[in-house]
C-alpha cells in the first residue's frame, strides 16, 4: 500500500484532486471485478471523475484551504483499505462526495 498523499500547504484545488484520482481509480478498478455491475461501475465512476473534472477546471487554481491536506489523506488511506470489490462500488460516490465536501462544493 502506498503513502497517503502529502499535499503542501500551498496546494491548489487541482493538486487536492490530483492526489485523490488514483485512489478513485483504484477503487474503479477494484469495483469492476464484479462483472455483473460492471456498466453501473464504469458509468458512475465517469459521471462523478466528470465532476471533479468541472471543479478542477473551474476553480483549480484556487487554495485548497484548511484541512484538505489532511482530508484527502485520510480519505485515501479508507479507500486503500477497501479489499472488497462489493464494497468499492459503494464508495464509487462516497469518495467524490466527501472530495467534494472538503473542497468546499456541493455534490
Amino acid at each position: 500500500m502506498d503513502a497517503p498523499p502529502v499535499l503542501r500547504a500551498d496546494a491548489t484545488i487541482a493538486d487536492a484532486i490530483a492526489a485523490a484520482r488514483p485512489a478513485y481509480e483504484a477503487l474503479t478498478g477494484l469495483a469492476e471485478d464484479v462483472e455483473d455491475e460492471w456498466s453501473y461501475v464504469t458509468d458512475l465512476a465517469a459521471a462523478w471523475t466528470d465532476r471533479l473534472d468541472e471543479l478542477e477546471a473551474a476553480r483549480g487554481g484556487e487554495p485548497a484551504g484548511r484541512g484538505v491536506a489532511e482530508a484527502v489523506a485520510a480519505l485515501v488511506g479508507e479507500a486503500e483499505a477497501i479489499q472488497d470489490p462489493h464494497r468499492a462500488i459503494d464508495w464509487l460516490s462516497t469518495f467524490p462526495q466527501v472530495v467534494l465536501l472538503a473542497l468546499g462544493e456541493p455534490a
